[in-house]
């Protein structure tokens, strides 16, 4: 049975190693709704491949862009507890060929002997996929309505991956801003707007939930927002975090390296479990919460030195992310057992 200092750990080791021929058979509405689910410490959505529907579970991912899932044949494959997507039993699955305008849109492509397009990604916990690029159906299980289809969506068919084991996953579903994007394939009918709810994951037991087009817009009691900003790359969303509010001791955030001062200086990525910082403001940051906790540290896992030990109660002071327009409290357990 996997431990919370199991999935912590994980976590870790997944956060360091740190369109032109869509068709739609639907009109997405203002209640569409779509859970996720937790897996090892990722983020997970049921969707459907293929005519007929095949059952994939890929980790959402706001840091990149394609959706691909492992395929039949398969020369190396994660372990997955799902059969494999063979593509010989899709009616709408079409292989995509090397002069198609897709490719331009993916750096890392090459053309096989028999001219169809192949991808390769790589990610930053060292997971891999290599396969083809290819045209198919997916279906996506709403919450609130029956499923909603969408045809001639581009996909990657993983013949050969790798990387860390997570045996409830098969793929990856990208939600960046690139465009072979979930968020950009769908395109006018949600007008690019998503929005998600996620509970800890450590609450198995309930799901949380993505909306898209006019129901991604979040309101009530407590909303706070920040904008959303586009630096070079088109994948990634940035946000500008100004500083780190640490009780009452405030961390000025004053790195510039993906942007200019006042720009987008922090990613929002789904994928990564972590809350990472450059090593001088995680220094001063990591300082500011140890002067304020009295209790003895400890060795925690691999990566993790702000660890104590949790026999006695300790006060853990509260930390506040500045973002432009927007104080977000961060929430800190000080029990990982």
């Amino acid at each position: 049975m996997e431990t919370t200092f199991d999935r912590v750990t994980n976590a870790l080791r997944r956060s360091f190693s740190s369109v032109g021929r869509f068709k739609s058979s639907f009109v997405l509405t203002e209640w569409a709704q779509f859970d996720i689910t937790v897996g090892s410490g990722e983020y997970l959505m049921n969707i459907s491949i293929s005519t007929p529907a095949f059952d994939t579970v890929p980790i959402v991912d706001t840091a990149s862009d394609l959706i691909w899932t492992q395929c039949k044949p398969c020369l190396q494959c994660s372990q997955q507890l799902a059969p494999l997507f063979d593509p010989n039993q899709s009616s709408t699955y079409q292989l995509i060929s090397c002069n198609a305008s897709q490719c331009k849109n993916l750096f890392q492509t090459t053309c096989s002997s028999n001219n169809s397009r192949q991808y390769s990604i790589n990610y930053p916990d060292d997971s891999y996929s290599n396969g083809d690029l290819a045209f198919d159906t997916i279906t996506l299980a709403t919450t609130t309505s029956p499923t909603v289809s969408v045809l001639e969506i581009v996909i990657g068919c993983g013949h050969n991956n790798g990387g860390p084991s997570k045996e409830r996953n098969s793929g990856v579903i990208g939600l960046g801003g690139g465009e072979l994007s979930l968020i950009s394939q769908i395109g006018s009918p949600i007008a690019g707007k998503f929005s998600y709810f996620l509970l800890p994951t450590s609450e198995k037991k309930e799901s949380s939930k993505l909306n898209f087009g006019s129901n991604a817009i979040v309101s009530g009691d407590g909303v706070v927002s920040t904008p959303l900003i586009k630096l070079s790359s088109p994948t990634f969303y940035f946000l500008n975090l100004k500083a780190i509010s640490v009780g009452n001791k405030r961390i000025n955030y004053t790195d510039v390296s993906l942007g200019k001062p006042g720009e987008g200086n922090i990613i929002n990525d789904l994928g990564t479990t972590l809350i990472l910082f450059p090593s001088g403001i995680y220094g001063e940051l990591e300082s500011a919460v140890a002067t304020q906790i009295n209790a003895t540290r400890v060795q925690g896992p691999e990566g993790l030195s702000l660890c104590y030990d949790a026999k006695t109660e300790f006060v853990i002071p509260n930390i506040t992310m500045h973002f432009t327009g927007a104080d977000v409290k961060v929430q800190l357990y000080g029990n990982l057992a």
